[in-house]
């Protein structure tokens, strides 16, 4: 009977009153013990205003069912396809959208819609990935920043090969903790492609200067993330350098001029396609053999054998320290090594000595800087102990 009254007055009721009495007809049918005949008519008056011609009505609704799990269904898929007033609350919360909906809805929503679905708490990997490869730019923040979501690696990738450009998706990645090394890696090469861009718009620098100092820069940071990387993240960075046309002989020669073997021998195990455990053992032949024979099979110059093979005993002789500090930058001393046996070798190419004397003189800015970094750090503290 109350049903059958509300019908008849909401017929012309204000569209103010209207809502507010949807509102409370749509909590009275989640919470309220009505009897059977009077549930089946408030769903049919629920119904109904799905088509009330003022979103006030319908908005009213949507808030009330969104984060009921005991909310009409039907009501609820209705009212998710309304216009974003309507919708976005059902789309951020509502438990009874499952993936396809949500993928549905993903890939036929504007920006707003888009957004509502990335904020939804245990979002799914297809959902993530319908996000990741149609959604808006806005969307993937979104998604980068919700720590319920549940991103697989190659959802990171499209993020980054879609949106990398823009600084603030670059900046929401960075600062994860978990963010896989390969995509970390991706994101730093689309900054350095945006920055090159960019100067040589400006004439700042020629496209060749701005392609060199880029490729530079690129693998200094690679190196940095390697540092960091163990296990499979590692093996994830160096298929990602190979496919890339990254995994260069002078980035792997970097690799070991900085101590950081783990990215050496990945390196080599990636490009010879052999096992990692087998590689390590043989580099760990100290005739020499073994190294070349792994260098020939991972199609690096032959050239370039002498060098590898004057920096891995260096390394060898010298040990390196396993920190991420420790493999993340060139030895001066090792470089030197592998520069002054290179100069008086024959078949040292001029590529490679131009490589290592780049090497050289990075190297020695570098152990500069820290050498005054540590001189600062030692007068700001000596005022401290001569006060005690």
């Amino acid at each position: 009977m109350i049903v059958r009254q509300f019908i008849n007055w909401i017929r012309t009721a204000p569209a103010g009153e209207r809502a507010e009495a949807t509102r409370a007809l749509a909590r009275a049918w989640l919470i309220s013990d009505l009897s059977h005949d009077d549930r089946i008519a408030a769903e049919g008056a629920l119904l109904m205003l799905l088509d009330d011609p003022s979103p006030l009505v319908r908005q009213a609704m949507a808030e009330a069912f969104a984060r009921s799990p005991d909310a009409p269904a039907s009501i609820v898929r209705a009212l998710s396809a309304d216009q974003p007033t309507v919708a976005l609350p059902v789309l951020e919360h509502s438990p009874l959208l499952i993936d396809a909906d949500l993928v549905d809805i993903v890939a036929t929503g504007n920006d707003e819609v888009q957004c509502a679905v990335a904020r939804r708490i245990a979002l799914p990997v297809s959902v993530c990935a319908a996000i990741a490869e149609v959604g808006c730019a806005a969307s993937a923040l979104e998604l980068i920043e919700n720590p319920h979501a549940e991103l697989a690696p190659f959802s990171w990738n499209r993020i980054v090969e879609r949106h990398g450009h823009l600084a603030a998706i670059r900046e929401a990645m960075l600062v994860l903790d978990d963010l896989p090394a390969a995509t970390r890696a991706a994101l730093v090469a689309k900054l350095s492609e945006t920055l090159a861009q960019f100067v040589v718009a400006r004439n700042w620098l020629s496209a060749d200067r701005a392609e060199r100092v880029t490729i530079e820069a690129r693998d200094r940071s690679t190196i940095n993330i390697a540092a960091r990387s163990r296990g499979d993240d590692m093996q994830g960075l160096v298929h990602h350098l190979r496919v890339t046309g990254q995994l260069t002989a002078g980035l792997i020669l970097r690799a070991l001029l900085s101590s950081n073997l783990d990215l050496f021998d990945a390196a080599l195990a990636e490009l010879a396609d052999m096992p990692l455990a087998r590689v390590t053992a043989l580099l760990h032949d100290r005739g020499g053999n073994s190294l070349h024979a792994l260098l020939r099979r991972a199609g690096l110059p032959e050239a370039t054998f002498a060098a590898f093979q004057v920096a891995l005993d260096a390394c060898h002789e010298q040990g390196f320290v396993d920190s991420d500090d420790g493999a993340a930058r060139l030895r001066r001393r090792m470089v030197g090594r592998v520069l002054t046996h290179c100069e008086t070798d024959r078949g040292a190419t001029e590529p490679l000595m131009v490589l290592l004397r780049r090497f050289a003189t990075e190297s020695a800015r570098e152990e500069a800087r820290l050498f005054c970094d540590e001189i600062v750090a030692d007068d700001a503290i000596d005022p401290v102990l001569i006060a005690a």
